[in-house]
This record gives structure tokens, C-alpha cells and sequence, in this order.
């Protein structure tokens, strides 16, 4: 398993970490590994710009229009 070291780590968001790490009864060590495999895991949110530049099914399409469209039909 690797280590990591975080050099200029800000002391109050150390504070923040080592109170959380408390609160959820785990060490500041467990603590961040689970928030990074939450955060580094979590399926990626698209934007409009993301949806601009493909491919496929979005190809030719106005997105921005579609999307106002959709909300319109809410």
C-alpha cells in the first residue's frame, strides 16, 4: 500500500479533518483515505460543455436549446 505525505497542509483545515476523523470514530489517516475513495469514485457530472464537443446522439444538436427545451416541458 502506498503513503502519501501532504506538504503546506493548512492548519485549519487539518483542525476540520482531525474533528471529523473524531466525529466518524476514525484516525485522520482512515478518514481521508474514505473521503478521497467517495469523492475520487463518484460517477463525473457533465456539463453543457462537456456535451458540446461529442459525438453520437448529441452530434449537430444545440445542447444549450435542447436543455431549455426539456426544462420548458417540466
Amino acid at each position: 500500500m502506498a503513503t502519501l505525505n501532504v506538504k503546506n497542509f493548512p492548519d485549519d483545515l487539518y483542525s476540520k479533518l482531525k474533528k471529523r476523523a473524531k466525529q466518524e470514530g476514525r484516525s485522520v489517516s482512515s478518514e481521508v483515505t474514505q473521503l478521497l475513495a467517495r469523492n475520487l469514485n463518484r460517477p463525473r457530472k457533465y456539463t453543457v460543455d462537456d456535451l458540446k464537443g461529442l459525438a453520437g446522439p448529441w452530434k449537430g444538436v444545440d445542447v444549450e436549446k435542447w436543455i431549455d427545451r426539456e426544462r420548458d416541458s417540466w
